[in-house]
């Protein structure tokens, strides 16, 4: 079977692989999956992995700003992770966050995602810590609002994450929808 892995920018994709993008996520998701998910994973990078079926895997890197100890924070964050049904389990998933990983350790100054508990082994085996401090938001509407269901599934990434202190919360930037 041939593996292809394409990286490009939201602006280099075609209205078809935007299109196929969509259907993988909304299959993947099983329904769980609405336009500001969607919206979440564009204007960035995105890792897709073809096989010889069509569009196998795919996640996308955008950038989101993160306050941790009073200094805000270039954060690369994962979107939109998501492996074709009778693909998986056959290092897919592993391929696609080769690669946001590379664009994360290049361009921010941390990696940041939200995980399920199915996709959260992926991320610890490949190095992505767990955040066990407090994690926030800041509302448009009532300044900083703590998340407290984000904390348990927040997973940070970087050289910076033996400097980055649980006893200070991240403080993420706002976005309409489910804010991570």
């Amino acid at each position: 079977m041939s593996i292809r892995v394409r990286t490009a920018h939201t602006a280099d994709l075609t209205p078809a692989e935007l299109d196929a993008v969509r259907g993988l996520l909304d299959a993947a998701f099983e329904g769980d999956f609405g336009d500001e998910d969607w919206d979440h994973g564009l204007g960035g990078m995105h890792a897709l992995v073809h096989d010889d079926s069509g569009l196998a895997a795919h996640g996308a890197v955008v950038m989101r700003r993160v306050r941790h100890g009073g200094r805000w924070l270039r954060a690369g964050y994962v979107e939109n992770v998501a492996v074709r049904s009778d693909a998986r389990r056959g290092g897919l998933g592993g391929r696609v966050m080769a690669e946001l990983e590379r664009v994360v350790d290049r361009a921010y100054d941390l990696g940041a995602l939200s995980a399920s508990d199915d996709g959260a082994r992926l991320y610890t085996s490949r190095g992505w810590e767990p955040w066990t401090g407090r994690v926030h938001a800041l509302s448009p509407r009532d300044g900083i609002v703590r998340l407290p269901d984000e904390e348990g599934s927040t997973y940070v990434r970087t050289a910076l994450a033996g400097s980055l202190d649980p006893a200070h919360e991240l403080v993420f930037d706002w976005r309409d929808g489910d804010v991570l």
